[in-house]
């Protein structure tokens, strides 16, 4: 698959157009969010596509971006989104509106594993194994084309897994369970910024 990656500094461009189901990631310094910064937030429109916003950390404005993950009328795939909205709530100072969720739908539709990792999502629904290489990683400076490959391949994928993890939601009657599950996930972000990091459900 030929990908075509755009990097922005600061914010989208004011004429984009990325459709009305887009995939969304971010990338940090780390996973406490007080302390690791909001570094990228990576984008597809699903047409093999990656805009990937390099962020102005010292004042995070960005509004073309911040009215897109607002809208209600935008579905935004994630891959465990609640790190990322975490992040982006804190640091852009948003609501990400309108969720799906693909970790949160493998883990309720593909009971047949307890794997539900985007690396595995994507080996099983697009049959493409990707390397992980740079998850772990520096993007709080000049990126590498090795480091916009990976931030790329972690939302081109992401639509095709959305489709199909919805056949099987449907299919086994998960759907509406799923829907209630992911009603929960912007109070799982409040908790988490909150420092509630234990599930509050344990007895």
């Amino acid at each position: 698959m030929s990908i075509n990656i755009k990097l922005h500094k600061k914010d989208l461009p004011d004429d984009i157009k990325l459709g009305n189901v887009i995939a969304v990631d971010g990338e940090f310094m780390g996973l406490d969010v007080k302390r690791d910064p909001l570094c990228l937030i990576q984008i597809s429109s699903g047409d093999s596509d990656a805009h990937i916003i390099q962020l102005d950390r010292s004042n995070y404005n960005a509004p073309n971006l911040v009215r897109i993950l607002a809208d209600q009328s935008i579905t935004k795939i994630f891959h465990f989104g609640r790190a990322d909205i975490a992040h982006i709530k804190y640091y852009l100072k948003t609501d990400t509106n309108n969720i799906f969720d693909t970790k949160i739908a493998s883990k309720l539709a593909r009971s047949y594993s307890d794997n539900h990792s985007l690396k595995t999502l994507i080996k099983e629904f697009v049959n493409v194994d990707v390397s992980k290489q740079f998850q772990s990683s520096d993007f709080g400076g000049e990126l590498s084309p090795a480091q916009l490959k990976y931030c790329a391949n972690d939302v081109i994928y992401l639509h095709k897994i959305h489709d199909e993890l919805i056949k099987i939601l449907e299919r086994e009657n998960r759907i509406q369970l799923y829907k209630e599950c992911i009603k929960f996930l912007k109070t799982r972000v409040d908790l988490d910024l909150a420092s509630f990091k234990d599930d509050i459900w344990s007895h």
